[in-house]
């Protein structure tokens, strides 16, 4: 990077919100979304550099676009939850009984049936619905 550039990206965040806005409008050309300051900066500060250096090669942006088109939009919009490794052990004292589940690629283990999530396990041990993630302390609960 050169010194300009590289001054200007180390700018953005002590720059003000308001003057973060006009830039977008300039470097853009365009009304900024309404995300949040760090969304700017960030792309702002691609920006910048993209007109210092030059963007992606066509051939990269013709492979994003293409795996892009591949992608379920639906499936995009899904939350990826980060759960415990496969073959972890999940244990448990629930009224004197200890309780151990198995954590599995696609389901968990105890006494010898899969459940399809740990809040079916917490709902068989206690006969009440719970949190499976909240029961086996994977998840901050209510004290």
């Amino acid at each position: 990077m050169t010194d300009s550039v590289a001054a200007q990206v180390a700018a953005l965040p002590k720059t003000p919100t308001p003057e973060l806005k006009q830039m977008w409008r300039e470097l853009f050309d365009k009304e900024p979304p309404g995300f949040s300051r760090n969304y700017l900066i960030s792309r702002l500060a691609y920006r910048i550099q993209e007109l210092a250096y030059g963007g992606l090669k066509p051939a990269t942006r013709a492979k994003l676009d293409a795996l892009a088109d591949g992608l379920d939009p639906k499936a995009a919009r899904k939350r990826v939850i980060n759960g415990p490794v496969v073959g972890t052990q999940l244990i448990r004292e629930w009224r004197g009984v200890e309780h151990k589940v198995t954590v599995l690629a696609d389901a968990f283990e105890w006494e010898g049936r899969r459940y399809r999530s740990l809040s079916a396990v917490a709902r068989a041990i206690t006969g009440t619905r719970w949190n499976g993630p909240v029961f086996f302390g994977l998840r901050g609960g209510k004290s």
